[in-house]
């Protein structure tokens, strides 16, 4: 599994180079340390799992998240931060990363959440998931019986909330398992039966409906 570390802490970047040449199945495969290294490095070296930090010099991590994600949708992303904050969490999720764990987390968790990432899992530091349980509790499930909602399929459901969270096309047929056709069709599938002429008045519509446009 090949890796690229993106982060502009020297010492860090060493801590985890020592700890993947220790193990069989991981290699490094470069190290960046700014937002826009890593990005080209991405581009270039096509690694499995990314891991990368969010404060970096000039681009920041979510942003470079994003733009690798556009680029190379079968890329995993593991963000690995000392930031603990809501708002840094799901902007990293809505960007495409698969899992957020805190740098003080030990070397085991650390080799284990890029295992997990790496193989088509998501993974976060217990405090992390703790907050993201507290937020989508939030969400009141009845909403699905609103009557435009419900009359969408199990599986166009699935794919509009990845549209809400922002995903592509491209990204939802690689989370899914599904070919970008098929992806497509259930996008017009959805537009149409919720009378919306794009993507935005979807998103719009759905986060109305399940009340969260002030969470």
């Amino acid at each position: 599994m090949k890796i690229l570390l993106a982060d502009d802490h020297p010492l860090f970047r060493g801590g985890v180079r020592n700890l993947i040449e220790t193990t069989e199945d991981l290699v490094l495969a470069g190290e960046a340390e700014t937002g826009e290294e890593a990005i080209k490095m991405a581009l270039l070296l096509r690694p499995d799992v990314i891991v990368m930090d969010i404060r970096m010099p000039g681009i920041n991590g979510i942003d470079a998240t994003q733009k690798i994600k556009e680029k190379l949708p079968h890329t995993k992303i593991l963000i690995v931060t000392m930031l603990k904050n809501d708002k840094s969490v799901f902007a990293a999720m809505q960007m495409g990363a698969s899992g957020y764990v805190l740098k003080d987390a030990g070397e085991l968790e650390l080799l284990h959440s890029i295992r997990l990432v790496g193989n088509g899992g998501a993974v976060f530091s217990s405090d992390i998931a703790a907050r993201m349980i507290q937020f989508f509790s939030k969400v009141d499930e009845s909403n699905w019986n609103n009557p435009v909602l419900s009359e969408l399929t199990p599986r166009e459901k699935e794919i509009l909330e990845l549209i809400v969270n922002e995903k592509t096309n491209a990204q939802i047929a690689a989370s899914l398992h599904l070919s970008s056709k098929t992806v497509a069709n259930h996008v017009t599938n959805i537009l149409n039966k919720l009378q919306v002429t794009d993507r935005y008045e979807a998103k719009k519509l759905f986060k109305s409906s399940q009340n969260l446009d002030d969470v």
